[in-house]
């Protein structure tokens, strides 16, 4: 049976897992589990994350093996964990998110903290990054919020990670390194 059977497929470059959720039996409990879901998409994606922004950014970083480069943050609501994830010099962040409130609250969250310049706050229009091709170490998003993962796939650099919330797990999806390209860091090194 289907029903309470846990689907996984590659396509390309990413694994999708997909579970089909058990029948709910008595209305008034759908009705209840759909209010409290609704509740939970109008929350900002930081409002729902009760870990310490220090903490989780520490454990996105060490779970991603991003040890510098630029990092986006989709969904970057009150900005704390947008700051927290410039655990060192060798990181630059930028956090997007959809809520005009929410970014000016950000910024001035970033602006207390004397860190605005290597972290930035933006306002994201849409569901197209605004980033030429392989630029991106790392996209941290708590809310995809209609971007697609080939959107977030192609701002990324070759062996660039996306780390997305899915409910309350993190999903990592690696960008693989073309086949026709080293690891080579020179110019012209062939020549």
């Amino acid at each position: 049976s289907l029903s309470n059977a846990t689907l996984a497929t590659n396509q390309k470059d990413r694994t999708m897992i997909t579970r089909r959720p058990a029948p709910i039996r008595a209305s008034y409990a759908w009705a209840a589990s759909s209010a409290i879901a609704l509740a939970a998409l109008a929350m900002p994606a930081s409002a729902q994350t009760t870990q310490d922004p220090a903490s989780l950014a520490a454990e996105i970083l060490n779970a991603t093996g991003v040890e510098g480069g630029l990092i986006v943050h989709l969904g970057s609501g009150n900005g704390r964990l947008t700051a927290a994830l410039r655990a060192a010099d060798s990181y630059q962040v930028l956090g997007l998110d959809w809520d005009s409130a929410s970014v000016e609250k950000a910024r001035d969250y970033v602006k207390s903290r004397n860190m605005y310049g290597d972290v930035a706050i933006d306002r994201l229009d849409g569901q197209r990054l605004h980033y030429i091709d392989n630029v991106i170490n790392l996209v941290v998003a708590e809310n995809l919020g209609g971007v697609a993962m080939d959107e977030i796939m192609r701002v990324l650099v070759p062996n660039g990670v996306a780390y997305v919330r899915q409910g309350n797990t993190w999903q990592k999806t690696v960008k693989p390194r073309p086949k026709n390209i080293d690891e080579w860091t020179h110019y012209l090194h062939d020549s």
